[in-house]
């Protein structure tokens, strides 16, 4: 499906294209704590873990930014609402360390809070994460400027990736009002590749494509047994331009309007040894998917590349992995010869 010549034309191609992301932008916190410091509180008797360092990166939609950033998109618009506060502070700083990255479509809310992942690290160990989340609904004022906001930016974009992570119904940027605006805009403009990544509301969006994991694929057809996945996948297609169904180490199952259960196609994974850590390879995927296509690649070869680029992401342990044209390059030049 990849060929030198192809992952070439993306590297190539990609400085000149924009980017959207519409979706939940989280603050990504983590406190570095030393146990030989720890300390008993003199008022409570608890130990007291002393935070040597703090490192604060965007998360959920900014990890996708990071990943085009890293890639080496030229131009990415986030259309998103953090709050006005402390950790909205911190977030855009971190955002101001990505290349490309705009910040004229944040919508800064003085009523809402900037959604936050508080991860404490005890030396290697994870502690109990912190999440600070709106869990009351988007205020429809804000809806309506989301909707201004991507009205705009939409004849500039040459792709846009949207990430619905807040699983709370309408309690984030995605809401039922902005997904419905959205699926008229790419009705209209079908041309333009649109990829929308869910955690809960997967199977109400319209006219884009999509890409959902298996579990979050089977609730675009609650009703099929499992021995019907490929039906289910089949017949859901029809309400959207792809279903790019990721599988783990299966791959990518890819799914077209108007493709029987067994004309799917299967896009393969490529071969990783020693240890991995799959945290953001639904994201750096997507990153790889959304640049190829933009650069004119089909389906199958995008799902091939960003199958590729997951590949590298997953071999950084401990971290939210990136892949620079370099690494792509690198990687190519091990499998390239296996597939």
């Amino acid at each position: 499906m990849l060929t030198t010549d192809l992952i070439e034309r993306v590297l190539a191609t990609i400085p000149d294209r924009t980017v959207g992301v519409l979706g939940d932008l989280f603050l990504d916190r983590y406190l570095d704590i030393d146990p030989a410091r720890n300390e008993p509180s003199v008022e409570t008797g608890l130990t007291a873990y002393q935070v040597v360092q703090v490192r604060s990166y965007p998360g959920a939609a900014g990890t996708v930014m990071n990943n085009l950033a890293a890639l080496g998109v030229g131009r990415i618009y986030p259309i998103a609402c953090i709050g006005d506060d402390g950790e909205g502070y911190e977030l855009r700083q971190a955002l101001r360390q990505l290349p490309a990255v705009e910040q004229g479509g944040l919508i800064l809310a003085p009523d809402r809070r900037t959604p936050t992942y508080t991860k404490p690290m005890l030396g290697q160990e994870e502690l109990n994460r912190l999440d600070i989340k709106n869990r009351t609904p988007t205020p429809a004022g804000i809806q309506d400027h989301i909707i201004e906001l991507l009205d705009e930016a939409w004849p500039q974009l040459d792709a846009l990736l949207v990430l619905d992570q807040v699983s709370e119904v309408d309690c984030g940027v995605v809401t039922a009002k902005v997904r419905d605006h959205l699926a008229k805009l790419a009705a209209g403009d079908p041309a333009k590749f649109v990829l929308a990544d869910s955690r809960e509301q997967i199977g109400l969006f319209r006219n884009v494509c999509v890409k959902p994991n298996r579990a979050e694929a089977e609730k675009l057809f609650p009703s099929f047994e499992p021995f019907a996945f490929d039906i289910g996948l089949s017949l859901a297609a029809r309400r959207y331009q792809a279903i790019f169904c990721t599988r783990g180490e299966e791959g990518i199952r890819l799914a077209l309007p108007g493709q029987s259960s067994e004309q799917l196609l299967r896009v393969p994974t490529y071969p990783v040894s020693g240890p991995i850590d799959i945290c953001g390879a639904g994201d750096s995927c997507s990153a790889g998917i959304a640049s190829a296509m933009v650069s004119g690649l089909t389906h199958e070869q995008a799902a091939a590349f960003g199958n590729l680029v997951a590949s590298i992401t997953i071999q950084q342990i401990g971290v939210t992995g990136t892949a620079t044209p370099d690494q792509v390059r690198a990687r190519w030049r091990e499998v390239g010869a296996l597939v």
